[in-house]
């Protein structure tokens, strides 16, 4: 089943309008990206927004226990809903529309966000944000198929421009909002905000954004459940690694043989794919486009390099240097606003260059801004000094995330579009649990080797600012932790030298 042209067919008055057609009258396509980027903006918003939330959740809903674990699936549960149906989510949009699945995907967000803020116990919030999760699934692989049908492929830098922007901007208003609602009003209100963001996005979602064609997909349901089970057993392993300290979860089941187990069932997962004559939930085929394939690897180490940067950073500002959460925050106001501005005009810069000279210097600077910040991770430095390299890595992430997005998606067949968002959003989320476990272990070893038998000793970091004895090894901890998400970021600067020039490009030049 198909929807006709008159509802918005990708089929517009021609590839470089950037336009879709809806009756006789060509419009154009950044009207719904608007009201698509609200909706995500919203989710990225909450992915940072949570943590500066915790210890007031923690205080509220679980104040008789000493173990942070029950908290932490605050997040774990949102982060694990959210990457295990990501796959099937995007194929999904491809069926069904990416405008429908977006539209349930914001609702299932927005009613999960008001359960949250009435919850009165932590397991009524848990179950809670794990729908919150599965309405984000929904929702994300549809705003880049949206873009990857509607813009043609020499406008498309300038429209991922836009969503690179949203991404840089909520990395800074996530924690603070997260510190002045926490602050001011309670930690239920930082879910209670989405509400209205939620509502106003729904509306000008139904009224802005086109029903476009719908593909006939044979659902895959092996790999639907063969995928399922191999991200759930990788993504809960990784996450819970820490929490039993690589060991035993119950009974005769450890972290290592959840791990292990769901590798294998993604090797399988990926021979069946390879192998099964029905429509495949992976089109394995689109891996033989190089772009694709080394832009999916690259998304993966930036994923895992963002996520891991922020937990040593702010724990160094906020433990060993005193500052509260909303001034940890504003210290990345540089940062916010480099990639906000700068990024729509690098998409457009993006549609008229190889994309190598704007990812190349980009992930450069995030790794030059990271190791910048761990030589500046000491007891002594002016805390104003931390501005120079929160602006370098603004302008690094507006020559990363946009472009990294507008490469993987550019020369993808419109009826693939879902299924290749899917792909792409779920090597950034396991790259950021795989950066969430490694930055976890690597910080506990530097905090054993810097302050011997902290592990062991009551009362742990918590209580504001440390005294100078132990804030000096502290942050010396933290700023070679640092290191880490520093150095991994260059191995997405070799993934993208091997990229090639988008066939608009080159067939501009022959």
């Amino acid at each position: 089943m198909t929807d006709s042209p008159a509802s918005g067919r990708a089929t517009s008055s021609g590839p470089s309008t950037g336009t879709y057609a809806t009756g006789h009258r060509p419009r154009s396509p950044w009207p719904a990206l608007w009201a698509m980027v609200i909706g995500f903006f919203m989710i990225l918003v909450d992915t940072t927004i949570v943590g500066v939330a915790n210890p007031a959740i923690k205080e509220a809903l679980d104040p008789t226990s000493n173990n942070l674990d029950r908290v932490v699936w605050v997040t774990s549960a949102y982060l694990l809903a959210y990457a295990v149906p990501l796959l099937i989510t995007g194929r999904l949009g491809d069926r069904f529309g990416p405008k429908n699945l977006y539209l349930i995907g914001l609702a299932v967000f927005t009613l999960a966000s008001l359960w949250c803020g009435l919850s009165t116990t932590l397991d009524g919030l848990i179950w809670a944000r794990a729908v919150q999760g599965l309405g984000a699934a929904l929702l994300t692989p549809q705003t880049m198929a949206v873009i990857t049908r509607t813009f043609p492929p020499e406008r498309r830098g300038a429209a991922m421009g836009l969503w690179g922007a949203a991404s840089g901007v909520a990395m800074l208003v996530g924690p603070l909002a997260g510190g002045f609602l926490v602050d001011g009003l309670g930690w239920e209100w930082i879910f209670f905000i989405n509400l209205p963001v939620g509502v106003i996005g729904f509306i000008l979602a139904c009224i802005l954004v086109p029903k476009l064609q719908t593909h006939k997909h044979r659902f895959d349901v092996p790999g639907v459940f063969l995928s399922a089970i191999a991200l759930f057993l990788i993504v809960f392993g990784l996450q819970e690694a820490e929490a039993y300290d690589w060991g035993v979860i119950w009974g005769p089941i450890s972290v290592w043989s959840l791990i292990i187990t769901g590798v294998v069932v993604l090797v399988l997962f990926l021979w069946y794919q390879s192998r099964t004559k029905n429509e495949p939930l992976v089109p394995l085929e689109l891996f033989r486009n190089r772009n694709f394939a080394w832009s999916n690897i690259t998304i993966a180490i930036v994923g895992f390099t963002v996520t891991a940067q922020g937990l040593p950073l702010m724990f160094f500002l906020q433990l060993a240097r005193g500052l509260t959460p909303t001034e940890s925050a504003l210290l990345l106001i540089p940062m916010a606003l480099a990639a906000g501005i700068i990024s729509p005009f690098a998409g457009k810069l993006l549609d008229r260059i190889d994309p190598r000279l704007m990812l190349v210097p980009g992930l450069l600077l995030v790794s030059i801004s990271l190791f910048l910040f761990a030589m500046m991770m000491n007891t002594e430095i002016p805390i104003g000094w931390m501005l120079i390299p929160s602006l370098i890595l603004g302008f690094g992430n507006a020559g990363m995330w946009g472009p990294l997005a507008t490469t993987a998606t550019r020369d993808l067949p419109p009826r693939q579009a879902g299924a290749g968002s899917g792909i792409y959003n779920t090597m950034r989320t396991v790259g950021s649990v795989l950066g969430s476990a490694a930055i976890a272990a690597f910080m506990q070893n530097r905090l054993e080797t810097n302050l011997p038998g902290a592990s062991d000793a009551t009362g742990g970091f918590g209580g504001g600012q440390m005294p100078d004895a132990v804030a000096g090894p502290f942050a010396d901890a933290m700023a070679q932790t640092m290191l880490l998400p520093a150095a991994v970021i260059l191995l997405g600067v070799a993934a993208v030298l091997v990229l090639r020039r988008p066939k608009h490009l080159a067939a501009r030049t022959k």
